[in-house]
């Protein structure tokens, strides 16, 4: 079992531009031996413009980066 690794980075705005940086450095980080996951991919389905969704998706963020093993920044 790999032990999860949660990426982060300084996205844009452009969400297409995210979603193909966080595939990248997910592969590197994959390639590396870890399960990476990452927090750019929560645009693609919360509405961050409704507060109540806005704040879950921090909570969901948070969540992963609290039960990984390493946190890697690009």
């Amino acid at each position: 079992k790999r032990p999860l690794a949660y990426i982060t980075a300084p996205w844009s705005n452009s969400q297409y531009e995210n979603a193909e940086n966080a595939a990248a450095y997910c592969r590197q980080v994959y390639d590396a031996g870890y399960s990476p996951i990452s927090g750019a991919v929560l645009p693609t389905f919360l509405k961050d413009e409704i507060p109540q969704e806005h704040k879950d998706g921090l909570d969901i963020g948070a969540g992963y980066l609290r039960r990984s093993h390493v946190l890697v920044v690009c």
